[in-house]
Order: structure tokens, then sequence, then C-alpha cells
């Protein structure tokens, strides 16, 4: 897809929460799924896993939270984008092991928009390799009841402790621990074995923080589709084999659509309406 062409079907507003102001793309109708882009930015392959979800009958938003929306990846690119978000920009904090970065409170705050305006029982999160563990402390929020991290990459840097660590604050954990158990609600992860930036530890850690409230998916290497000249990372956009319906990755695709769709569509339309407001 062009780059000019990727986005054509999505309409823009820009979102303001009083500290941030960032655009947001939208597209579809039904319950409300915010999909948030892994590094380098809103590149086509993220849009592509976000046609699906419109189509499935939900309303996705597309944050553009860094670099260029609709522009391919390339490798110039994606060091370039790191390299500002890790040392320029405040909003987020890669190193940290017991806190979220500083963005989740605007999109906390973009999930009571949307969830207002699209209703149903609640709004979908998924967030991507830099953005991965955004979907689990946005659950502070009531209005997200289905969250899923795809490679959650954070927090960057080595040691058995970072290896371990979730990148989200002991309240952020306590309150989704609390809702998954209350609400009946589950999580999503995604991986592939051999991940050098989202590493076996990581997963044992959600595993036994959330016991079976966390799905766990993770895929073997070898079914990954190459791309971008490093290990498999990236099972819903760079390493989805979109070429066999039935492949290993494919199969994890309509899994997080499936999740999404059970969560907030094929409910009691009793249930569709807006969450209450988060607790000051």
């Amino acid at each position: 897809m062009a780059e000019p062409q990727v986005l054509k079907d999505y309409s823009c507003f820009e979102f303001n929460d009083g500290r941030w102001t960032r655009p947001v793309y939208r597209r579809g109708s039904g319950p409300a799924v915010i999909l948030i882009h892994e590094m380098p930015g809103l590149h086509p392959l993220v849009v592509r896993f976000a046609d699906r979800v419109a189509a499935a009958g939900m309303t996705v938003f597309l944050p553009s939270l860094f670099g260029q929306p609709g522009r391919e990846i390339s490798k110039g690119y994606a060091y370039g984008e790191m390299i500002k978000t890790l040392c320029v920009r405040r909003e987020f904090d890669a190193w940290a092991t017991d806190r979220s970065s500083p963005i989740v409170d605007w999109l906390r705050a973009l999930a009571r928009k949307v969830h207002a305006e699209c209703r149903g029982p609640g709004v979908g999160a998924l967030g991507m390799c830099f953005t991965g563990n955004f979907a689990l402390a946005m659950m502070t929020e009531p209005a997200v009841v289905a969250p899923v991290l795809a490679q959650p990459s954070l927090p960057l840097g080595l040691g058995a402790a970072r290896k371990a660590a979730i990148g989200v604050s002991p309240e952020e954990i306590a309150c989704a621990k609390r809702r998954l158990a209350d609400e009946d609600l589950t999580l999503i992860g995604l991986r592939f074995h051999g991940d050098p930036l989202v590493r076996p530890e990581r997963f044992a850690t959600l595993k036994a923080t959330f016991g079976d409230r966390f799905e766990s998916i993770e895929l073997d290497p070898k079914d990954a589709q190459p791309a971008f000249g490093i290990p498999p990372h990236a099972p819903l956009t760079g390493n989805l084999r979109d070429s066999e319906p039935e492949g290993a990755t494919k199969r994890a695709e309509r899994r997080v659509i499936e999740f999404f769709r059970q969560r907030l569509v094929d409910t009691d339309p009793q249930e569709r309406a807006p969450a209450p407001a988060a607790a000051p």
C-alpha cells in the first residue's frame, strides 16, 4: 500500500487530554478498540491489522504517538524514532520496572471518550512492542475491558530483574487483578519464543501474577514471516505469515480479533452502556 493511501479510509481528529495532543485515526462502527502502534510509528502493517478489526464489527482507533502516520518501515527510520523516543520524549519511560509511561494517562482519557461515543460493554486496547504494556496499565480506566499485550518489550535493558519486569506500577497491577476477578475478564499476551526483547521471564511474571486470567500465546519462530532483518518479534504485523490462513500466526491474529468480539460485540445488549467514570 502506498504511503498516501494507507489511511485513506480513516477519518482523523486531534485528541487533547489537557496535557498532550495527538492525532487519532478512526474507522468502522460498533464498540471501540484502541490499537497502539509499535516502533517506529503507525506503519502500514499496523493499519492492515486495524482494517481487519474494523471489518469484524468494531470501531478501531489508531492514536499516532510517534513517527509519521502511514510511513513504511526502514532501518534508518526505526533507529531514528527509537533514539528520539528514548532520549527526547518525556511522555515515555522505557527503563522503569515498576511504573508505566506518562502517556498512558492520555490513552486512558481517550478510552473514556471513545467508549462514551461508541458505547458497548467497554473498550478493547492492544499495545505492540514499545507500547505493549500500555494496554495492561490502561485497566485502571473502567471502560477498558479487553486488554492485549503484543510482544510487550518494556522495560528495556539487561539483567534478571528487567527481563522479568512488566513495566507497570503495583497499584496498576492490583487494579487489574481486582477487575479481572470481579468482572470476569481476561487478558492476552503474544510473543515469539527466542525474542530477545520479550524474554520468557516476562511472560512467567504475567502468568504468576494473573494466573488463568492471562492467556499466553507463544509462537515458534519457524512459523514467522521473515521481516526487518531481526529475530521474529511482531506476530500481528511484520512477522505475520499472511499467505498461510491455517498457519500459527494467522490463528493468533484470528484469536485476538475473536477475543475483542467476545468481550465487546457478542454480549447481552443490556450490557451496552458506558462504564462509570474513573475515580479521581
